[in-house]
């Protein structure tokens, strides 16, 4: 999924594929299903992307964001 700037997007899960470890970090971040993310900026050749999610912000890869399963909210 292509993410953009400006955009809020719920987090409905992780891809089946995903490292075990890799996922419990970003469920200890607070990466968790159900939550939302607001896509702050991205990088001017795409790679990091800044995130907010609970009134944190965070500076994520994009293979780290393709491991998340996203669903656009916004309008």
């Amino acid at each position: 999924m292509h993410v953009r700037p400006q955009h809020t997007y719920r987090i409905m899960g992780f891809k089946s594929h995903i490292n075990p470890a890799w996922r419990q970090k970003l469920l200890a971040i607070g990466l968790l299903p159900g939550s939302t993310l607001e896509v702050v900026r991205v990088a001017p050749l795409g790679d990091p992307i800044q995130i907010r999610i609970r009134r944190v912000s965070f500076a994520v890869r994009q293979t780290d964001l393709a491991n998340i399963n996203l669903e656009n909210v916004s309008v």
